[in-house]
């Protein structure tokens, strides 16, 4: 794969440049294995539709054909299970959850990560992160009988927001 370099230019980066080394949608470290792809979390409705309304640009269009995209404020709705399950970015920031490169969070870190950016240290810390939320899952599976998804649907919601498919669980 022939190295490319992306310039950022949105709301919360300018001029701000990184550089895909690996082909989109491979070369994923063998612990990482999301159920969906940001195109299908764009699809299905994540962060009440007002996550990514500035950086169409940085991504491929079609992840943007059918995304649920909020045209104002957040608006829950969007959301697969119709639910809130975000905290606000603020919270994010005081958690130290946020890397400097990755001003929006994992899901940023993830779709730059999908495009096939590799940044050693944060890619690990990100990993580490999403097999964490495996927490939530099996507290799904405890809660809930299979295949109900309006159980626990908040809980489901934000599993969802870390690519991994919790209508099937």
């Amino acid at each position: 794969m022939r190295k490319r370099t992306v310039v950022v230019n949105d709301r919360m980066q300018k001029n701000y440049r990184y550089t895909l080394t690996a082909a989109a949608g491979r070369d994923f470290d063998p612990a990482f294995k999301p159920e969906l792809t940001p195109a299908q979390m764009l699809k299905l409705g994540i962060f009440a539709g007002k996550y990514m309304t500035d950086c169409e640009r940085e991504y491929p269009r079609s992840w943007f054909a059918r995304a649920k995209l909020a045209k104002r404020n957040r608006d829950p709705d969007l959301n697969y299970f119709g639910v809130d399950a975000s905290q606000p970015l603020s919270e994010w920031r005081r958690k130290g959850w946020i890397y400097r490169d990755d001003p929006r969070g994992w899901f940023q870190w993830y779709c730059r990560y999908y495009m096939g950016r590799r940044l050693e240290g944060e890619d690990a810390r990100q990993i580490k992160r999403w097999k964490a939320i495996r927490r939530h899952i099996r507290q799904i599976e405890r809660n809930c009988e299979p295949g109900d998804i309006s159980c626990r649907r908040r809980q489901r919601q934000a599993v969802l927001h870390w690519a991994y498919d919790s209508r099937k669980i």
